[in-house]
């Protein structure tokens, strides 16, 4: 009896501290968090610890912020849930001398990155190929796009079959150098304010740059057409048709490239792209809805907060997510996924602070996460590994503020480097 006494004296001692020291981190984190510096904005913080199903702390954290590209997470999420290891290039019928095709809007087709070539080393065997584009229900921008970011390389247009990451690279060296070649004619080397026109594939490359510049291009069938058939050294059919039969798909590089690519970079086209090959999966429509309305109905039917989600990539200031949505996406994905691949998907974030501070990161990294950034928007989720082996669950939001957004992301630090080395 005198042991078990004990041993029920010692437990009810460790649980004691353990309690106080949670809720000194507790009053630490929340005193960061009244600095004058978040005064004048919007602030939501979630944080969380998975193992013992504790909320470290809260708040604002069932209201609505602007996500920026913390959205990727959401699609990153269903990707995960949906698509297969690799990509669906794309589906094929074939008759006895003639192949009809439509695109999945895989992304990676003679992508300037990826530099895939899987769906064309596999139509260069067919002589007659009939092209199959009416199958995309999607606009070329998302809701709530900026219209003047037409020609910024981070806004391509979505679309059923991209080529080229849909954009143009042009560089110098010797001599100016154009992909796709077929753009080399319209490129223009002179000073212009924006680099295309608006309404026409014609691009301005300042000669003065040094480094490549990506632009995107009005993307239509006709082009499409025109591109597949310079790659491929053959004729192309449009058709406005597909016949009613069971397709097959050709499949190209990794899933999993893809998806690293799209957090460590946060590249917008992918995560459009990746939501259209979703839809491809569900239907033989390509949809960004569709892809967003079967994920919020099937996996993340059980959100406190659903959020109002309007594109894949977070470009737009219509997309409204809680920090405990997104923590609850970010525990999803820690609960479903292997630890090795959770943290080979999301990037590292080596420090938030400036790398001009003297008192930067001595530390190997501790936080592998996912940011976003727009006009005085700056957030971060992700996960956060402590000295005394657990991870944290997290979520800032950071909205309309008008002060230095280093200063922001300094005092975050502050916060993070308190909880690695505390909790």
């Amino acid at each position: 009896m005198r042991r078990i006494f004990i041993l029920s004296l010692i437990t009810s001692l460790l649980y004691s501290c353990a309690t106080t020291k949670i809720k000194k981190i507790r009053k630490e984190t929340a005193q960061m968090l009244t600095e004058s510096l978040f005064d004048n904005q919007f602030l939501g913080v979630f944080i969380y610890d998975p193992l013992n199903n504790d909320t470290i702390l809260k708040y604002n954290s069932e209201k609505y912020f602007t996500p920026a590209s913390t959205t990727k997470i959401a699609t990153l999420y269903t990707v995960l849930k949906t698509l297969p290891k690799k990509i669906p290039a794309l589906k094929y019928y074939t008759t006895a001398d003639t192949i009809y095709i439509e695109g999945t809007g895989d992304p990676s087709f003679l992508h300037p990155y990826f530099k895939d070539s899987t769906a064309l080393s596999f139509l260069k065997k067919y002589k007659n190929i009939k092209l199959y584009l009416n199958n995309f229900d999607s606009n070329a921008y998302g809701p709530g796009w900026a219209w003047e970011d037409y020609d910024a390389y981070f806004q391509p247009e979505r679309s059923p079959f991209p080529i080229y990451g849909n954009v143009v690279s042009v560089y110098k060296n010797d001599s100016l150098t154009v992909t796709p070649s077929f753009f080399k004619k319209e490129v223009k080397v002179l000073m212009a304010p924006k680099a295309r026109e608006h309404y026409e594939n014609t691009f301005y490359y300042n000669p003065d740059k040094n480094d490549t510049l990506e632009t995107p291009f009005i993307v239509d069938s006709t082009l499409v057409r025109t591109l597949l058939e310079k790659a491929l050294n053959k004729k192309i059919n449009l058709v406005n048709t597909f016949p009613k039969v069971e397709k097959q798909t050709v499949y190209s590089i990794p899933t999993d490239s893809v998806l690293k690519r799209m957090m460590a970079v946060s590249d917008n086209f992918l995560a459009e792209q990746l939501l259209i090959l979703v839809s491809t999966t569900l239907s033989d429509t390509l949809s960004v809805t569709k892809a967003q309305q079967y994920i919020l109905k099937n996996n993340l039917a059980d959100l406190k907060q659903p959020p109002r989600w309007v594109d894949g990539s977070g470009l737009s200031r219509y997309n409204l997510f809680t920090p405990e949505a997104m923590v609850h996406i970010l525990k999803k994905i820690y609960d479903e996924e292997p630890r090795e691949r959770l943290f080979n998907l999301f990037p590292i974030v080596e420090t938030l602070r400036a790398p001009t501070d003297s008192y930067g990161a001595t530390n190997a990294p501790f936080i592998y996460a996912k940011s976003g950034s727009l006009g005085n928007v700056y957030c971060l989720s992700g996960y956060l590994l402590t000295k005394s082996g657990k991870t944290i669950l997290f979520s800032f939001m950071n909205n309309h503020y008008k002060q230095p957004t280093a200063e922001i992301k300094k005092q975050m630090q502050l916060i993070f480097e308190n909880l690695r080395d505390k909790y």
